[in-house]
């Protein structure tokens, strides 16, 4: 089974690019950030043409989160984090589909720091880790899927010194996820890959050229999916086509 992240900045902007990537890449599950469009304007038929069911949690303009699976439709456990499911920004969709719960997740970005906008990714984050905490002890097999908008060691980027002021580098932020991990939670790609240099997130064409990048894209598992990991990857060369986003699309590949 192969279960993939992808921040898409945009996903009727780039409707293309996404879909010529599932069609490419195959994923059975694909989780969706970032997709920038209200619910009524998500792109549904080109996901179906192509054989995906899909949920989605919109906003116009701004974030969003959805969910794909190939060849079903995913069943809706929960849109937005509780205890304050009313929050006006969404940021997290969770869901049943192919014998796992799967959970699309996009942490605020918290620029500038410090300020209102930075104080929201630490209240988010920390409702996030009391959410992770529950799912955990549920006894499902659980993927977390998303970009966490944290840069978790200096080794998760090109240049640390160059983004020492970046939301995505201060302690608060790199504690938040010590946090998140110490529940349990493997962090499939340094898992298998732990002392290579891996991106997810280029700034801009330049960046990617040189490979100046930020690995910000994860997929966390549980232990007991954990146990199931095979592969972990990125899909690197999506980042250089025409149009594209500025994150590549994250997978795991499962027993």
């Amino acid at each position: 089974m192969k279960i993939a992240s992808f921040n898409v900045n945009g996903v009727n902007g780039r409707l293309t690019r996404i879909v010529e990537w599932l069609e490419e890449t195959r994923p059975d599950i694909a989780c969706l950030q970032e997709i920038k469009t209200g619910d009524a304007s998500f792109p549904v038929s080109a996901f179906e043409a192509i054989g995906y069911g899909a949920i989605w949690h919109g906003q116009p303009k701004h974030h969003g989160v959805a969910i794909l699976a190939r060849g079903e439709a995913p069943v809706e456990i929960r849109r937005g984090l509780p205890p304050d499911e009313s929050d006006p920004q969404a940021r997290f969709l969770e869901a049943r589909t192919k014998g796992l719960r799967v959970a699309s997740v996009y942490l605020p970005n918290g620029n500038p720091q410090p300020g209102p906008k930075f104080d929201y990714k630490l209240a988010w984050f920390e409702r996030l880790v009391r959410h992770t905490q529950t799912l955990m002890e549920s006894g499902d097999d659980v993927v977390l899927a998303g970009d966490f908008n944290v840069v978790p060691t200096n080794a998760d980027i090109y240049n640390a010194w160059a983004w020492r002021f970046d939301a995505v580098l201060q302690p608060e932020t790199r504690a938040a996820y010590q946090r998140l991990l110490a529940q349990g939670w493997i962090d499939a790609t340094r898992h298998l890959h732990p002392n290579d240099r891996v991106y997810t997130f280029w700034v801009n064409e330049a960046a990617f050229r040189r490979n100046a990048g930020f690995r910000m894209d994860f997929l966390l598992l549980n232990p007991a999916v954990a146990g199931r990991l095979m592969r972990a990857e990125v899909d690197t060369d999506h980042r250089g086509r025409e149009r594209p986003s500025d994150h590549a699309p994250v997978w795991v590949e499962l027993r």
